[in-house]
């Protein structure tokens, strides 16, 4: 039977997409198709009749999974994010799918994310928080350090980068940024772009905002975090390929890291979006991490506003209404194939 061009699978779905993607699907008029399960070789077969499939970060899209697609009759592959490293571009090429991504949706959601992640590791908001629960108002323990003043570097300046930097400033730090182009509105805001060796020299807290490609993978490495600062602290909400792991797992034993913060992690597709509370965790380097009184980990809700949720959805019908209309989008950072 031919594949409904009106209808979209839904992959990796929990509760809020549905409640989201349904709200603003009135004005479309699609069929939705909601999968809580991964998209992987395995679960293609899930799909019936639909041209279109939804994914997201953790969904597994390489060469095997898009030839499934394409025998299946899918015409469309549609992101609910920025992030694509998880998509085989040139396999979708081949077998002539389509691929739109959410180039952006709310930058100050991740952005304020990041800079939440900072506060409640230097201030300790979160132990505070437990301790007077428990009627201990004691102080020990709980010594941060002024965020005026300090450098903040940041690596990568798209829109994220952007709208975290103006958060930085406004803390009155001073800013360093990192990017392969230089941002002249930022630097009249007051954002230096230097070297990424001089971002790892110098900064009191690293701020990651790059897309995780071949030059960007591990760029948290073992020689990266020689170079910075004793008791250095690093950020990431971007992507968790982009720190590797066992590195600074070693720099957190050692002291040289003295602060982590992560939302993303590089095996996060088998932990993250789910209540593993009653399971036994397998993952030995997010238990090893964890471990650590001065690493803060959050499971990737760095995006998680009610904007950015709304833009997700809005952004994403739009893309699939104009690949079906038009073969083509009016903004074309969306279109990736």
């Amino acid at each position: 039977m031919k594949p409904n061009e009106n209808k979209i699978a839904f992959f990796s779905t929990q509760p809020y997409d549905k409640a989201f993607f349904n709200k603003y699907n009135d004005e479309f008029g699609f069929e939705l198709d909601f999968f809580e399960t991964q998209l992987n070789p395995q679960t293609v077969i899930l799909i019936e009749k639909a041209e279109i499939v939804c994914v997201f970060v953790n969904d597994i899209v390489n060469e095997s999974v898009i030839k499934q697609l394409a025998e299946k009759g899918v015409k469309i592959i549609a992101l609910r994010c920025a992030g694509f490293n998880n998509v085989d571009l040139e396999a979708a090429k081949k077998y002539n799918l389509k691929v739109c991504r959410v180039p952006a949706y709310s930058p100050q959601a991740v952005a304020e994310h990041a800079m939440a992640m900072i506060l409640t590791l230097n201030r300790k908001t979160h132990k505070a928080y437990n301790r007077v629960r428990e009627q201990n108002f004691a102080l020990n323990g709980l010594l941060g350090f002024d965020l005026f003043g300090k450098t903040i570097g940041i690596i990568g300046t798209g829109n994220i980068g952007k709208a975290f930097a103006k958060i930085a400033l406004g803390f009155g730090c001073k800013v360093l940024a990192y990017d392969i182009v230089v941002n002249p509105e930022m630097e009249k805001d007051g954002v230096h772009f230097v070297s990424i060796e001089e971002i790892f020299k110098t900064s009191d807290i690293i701020s990651l905002h790059c897309p995780l490609n071949e030059q960007t993978k591990h760029i948290i490495n073992e020689k990266s975090i020689d170079l910075m600062k004793d008791h250095v602290m690093i950020i990431n909400t971007s992507r968790g390929g982009l720190i590797e792991t066992a590195c600074v797992i070693e720099g957190l034993k050692e002291g040289k890291i003295g602060y982590l913060g992560i939302d993303v992690y590089e095996q996060e597709e088998k932990l993250f979006f789910r209540d593993l509370s009653a399971d036994i965790i397998q993952d030995d380097a997010i238990q090893r991490l964890m471990s650590f009184p001065n690493v803060l980990v959050t499971a990737h809700q760095a995006f998680f506003t009610n904007e950015a949720l709304t833009q997700i959805a809005l952004v994403t019908f739009h893309n699939i209404k104009d690949l079906l209309d038009k073969n083509d989008i009016e903004n074309k950072a969306a279109l990736l194939v």
